[in-house]
């Protein structure tokens, strides 16, 4: 399906420069989350949509990730930027799977800092919590970066530098916290919920 890859890097001395920004929305009732790409080039021009789900609780987060960059049938993509990595109630990206496989830079963004959700995991799944603490502690730790908008960010990142990511968030990000093509995603999503679309 994704085929041979060769690992490509980030040229942000390119303006059109494109992501795939994914962000997520969900009703807590439901059993199924929406996710929305929007592909974006750096210069804020908007040249694509996508859209997949996951399961609330699930472990399928990652594989919705793959199946909708496989969709998009996008390589001038050049990395994945994620509105964070744990998702849909604790449906955990595999941020280093998600980059053996396609070979462009991934990162996770968050906004707040944490102390970890290990107690969070052990009460939701308490039949299972250790393979989900597992899929957790791979992750990594986060990695703060203060924007140019003087905001605080937390990331992790898999294919590139955290200079790297520094360098594309700021381009990125208008005001706040919150990368531009993270903000329009986000927006998206929470639109196609509230029409009751699903995917």
């Amino acid at each position: 399906m994704w085929g041979k890859r060769t690992v490509r890097s980030l040229h942000l001395e390119k303006k059109g420069l494109r992501g795939l920004a994914i962000a997520e929305s969900f009703k807590q009732n439901s059993t199924k989350s929406i996710f929305s790409g929007v592909v974006m080039r750096r210069d804020f021009v908007i040249d694509g949509f996508v859209f997949g789900s996951a399961t609330l609780e699930g472990n399928d987060a990652t594989d919705a990730i793959l199946k909708m960059y496989d969709d998009l049938e996008r390589p001038d993509v050049s990395y994945i930027l994620i509105s964070g990595l744990i998702v849909s109630m604790y449906n955990i990206i595999d941020i280093k799977k998600l980059f053996e496989v396609l070979k462009i830079p991934i990162i996770g963004v968050s906004y707040r800092d944490s102390s970890g959700i290990e107690d969070s995991l052990k009460h939701h799944f308490p039949n299972s919590f250790e393979s989900k603490i597992n899929e957790y502690e791979k992750l990594g730790k986060r990695e703060k970066i203060t924007l140019s908008t003087s905001h605080d960010v937390y990331v992790r990142k898999e294919g590139c530098t955290l200079n790297d990511v520094r360098h594309l968030l700021n381009d990125l990000t208008l005001h706040g916290s919150i990368p531009e093509p993270i903000r329009v995603s986000q927006l998206l999503a929470k639109t196609l919920l509230e029409k009751g679309l699903s995917f």
